[in-house]
Order: structure tokens, then C-alpha cells, then sequence
């Protein structure tokens, strides 16, 4: 399976810190349910709620500034990442360390200069909804959550490893398409052979008769 990354908009992105200004935890949304993605190549896409509900219970999910694998803010497994799905969507806390990254990401947050949050993830169960090739709509079911990063880009189309990732996701899908019409073709081939067949056999029946 491949790691596709999503982007959102993350209306209420924010900072919180104790008295003591020692701690600061980040937290907003993931991505939200039910909402339209921006255009992507080919087609729009939106979450079902539950999508990431087997993930939270198995996967010690990371959170990562912008992807980066040598910059991790937290993880599930020692609850320095806390994730859980409510009526909305995806919601996150993360307890920022105390480390150059973690005190930059807070001072980016604050300052407004980050307000999105991107997740990344393989596709378990999708469905597509092609009744109108305009408007070709993608519906994540369940998906195997990753990680999930601040990011200063929030859109679809800003980053060229998301663009490249769901114009794969979209060509592997045109691909089984075809591949089901090929086979059905095919079969109905295989079918009026069959059928033609069996009326030679019957004509050669009648002319001995």
C-alpha cells in the first residue's frame, strides 16, 4: 500500500500553556469529517466518520512537524499524543517538548504562520462515487493513520508528494476499472461462443435427424 498524505484547513489550531508558561500543548483537528476536499487530480474527497477508528486502538500514531521523521513532537504509545474521533472529526492534543522543534512549532502556531494539519495514511476501504465524471468524489472508509503534522501548506494542491500521491490512488483506481470491464468483456466473449456452439451443434442435430 502506498502512504498517501492529506491537508486540511484546521480551523482552531491553537496554543495552550500552564501558569508557569512550561508547558505548551497544540491541539485543533486532523482532518474533519464529512468535508469536501479541495480539487484533486481528477476528483474531490471527503472522510466517513469512523475512518480512523481502528488505527486509534491499534497504531502508536506519531506526530511529526511538516512529515519530518527526525522531528517528532509526540506518539500515541506514550500519550505525549493524545487523538480521538467526536462528532467533527479527528481531534489532537500534543504536548510540545521542550526541544528547538518543539519550541519553534509553538512560536509558529502562536504567531498564526502555521494553521493547517496534514495526516498520512494507507487506504484500507474507499468508495468512489463516479455518477457524475465532473464531479468524481472519493469517500475514505477506513484508512491506516500514520501520522499526523502541522503544516504551513493546507492545501491539496500545494504540496507536489500529495499531488503525486492521489493522482496515483486515482490512476490505480481507473486501472481496476478497466481491468473489471477487460474481464467482463471477456467473460461475455466466452459466453456468445459458448452460445454459438451450442446452435452449430444443434443444426448438425436436426440435419441428421
Amino acid at each position: 500500500m502506498k502512504i498517501t498524505r492529506s491537508l486540511f484547513q484546521c480551523e482552531g489550531l491553537e496554543l495552550r500553556e500552564d501558569g508557569e508558561g512550561k508547558k505548551k500543548t497544540l491541539s485543533g483537528y486532523a482532518a474533519k469529517f464529512e468535508k469536501l476536499s479541495e480539487p484533486l487530480c481528477g476528483f474531490k474527497e471527503k472522510i466517513r466518520r469512523g475512518a480512523f477508528s481502528e488505527s486509534l486502538k491499534s497504531n502508536n500514531i506519531r506526530a511529526l512537524w511538516n512529515h519530518n521523521t527526525d522531528w517528532v513532537l509526540g506518539n500515541t504509545k506514550t500519550g505525549t499524543l493524545r487523538l480521538k474521533e467526536d462528532d467533527i472529526g479527528l481531534k489532537f492534543e500534543i504536548d510540545l517538548p521542550d526541544t528547538t522543534i518543539g519550541r519553534d512549532a509553538g512560536v509558529s502556531v502562536s504567531r498564526g504562520d502555521v494553521d493547517g494539519m496534514s495526516f498520512a495514511f494507507e487506504t484500507r476501504k474507499q468508495e468512489w462515487n463516479e455518477k457524475d465524471d465532473k464531479n468524481v468524489i472519493r469517500t475514505l472508509i477506513d484508512v491506516n493513520l500514520k501520522e499526523i503534522s502541522p503544516t504551513a501548506f493546507p492545501a491539496y494542491s500545494q504540496t507536489k508528494v500529495t499531488a503525486r500521491s492521489v493522482k496515483d490512488d486515482y490512476e490505480d483506481h481507473s486501472k481496476e476499472i478497466k481491468a473489471e470491464e477487460e474481464k467482463e468483456n471477456q467473460r461475455q466473449i466466452e459466453i456468445n461462443q459458448l452460445e454459438l456452439r451450442k446452435s452449430i451443434t444443434t443444426l448438425k442435430e436436426k440435419e441428421c435427424i
